[in-house]
C-alpha cells in the first residue's frame, strides 16, 4: 500500500505542477479563461504523462513488485484453503 500511495502522490504532484505551469503560461499569453483551463488540463495531463513515464520509473517498478508479491501471497493462501477444504471433504469428521 505504501508504494501505491507514493506513486499516486507523485503522479498527482506532476499533474498539478504541469497544470499550473501551462495555466500560468496560458494566462500570460491569452485572455479567454475558459479556454485556458480546458487546454491547461489537456496539455498538463499530456505533459505529466510523459514526465511520469520517465521520472517515476523507480516508484512504478517498486509498485509492480509489491503488487506481484501480494498476488503471490493471495494465491498461496487460496491454495492452502483449497487443500484444507479438500482434506475436510475426503475425511469427514466423526461425531
Amino acid at each position: 500500500m505504501k508504494y501505491f500511495l507514493i506513486y499516486t502522490a507523485a503522479r498527482l504532484g506532476l499533474f498539478v505542477v504541469s497544470f499550473a505551469v501551462v495555466g500560468a503560461v496560458g494566462v500570460i499569453l491569452s485572455d479567454d479563461e475558459g479556454q485556458i483551463i480546458l487546454w491547461s488540463l489537456v496539455i498538463g495531463g499530456a505533459i505529466s504523462f510523459v514526465l511520469s513515464y520517465k521520472l517515476l520509473e523507480g516508484p512504478r517498478e517498486q509498485l509492480a513488485i509489491s503488487v506481484q508479491e501480494r498476488a503471490e501471497r493471495a494465491r498461496i493462501r487460496f491454495e492452502e484453503m483449497k487443500t484444507a477444504e479438500d482434506e475436510d471433504v475426503e475425511s469427514p469428521r466423526q461425531p
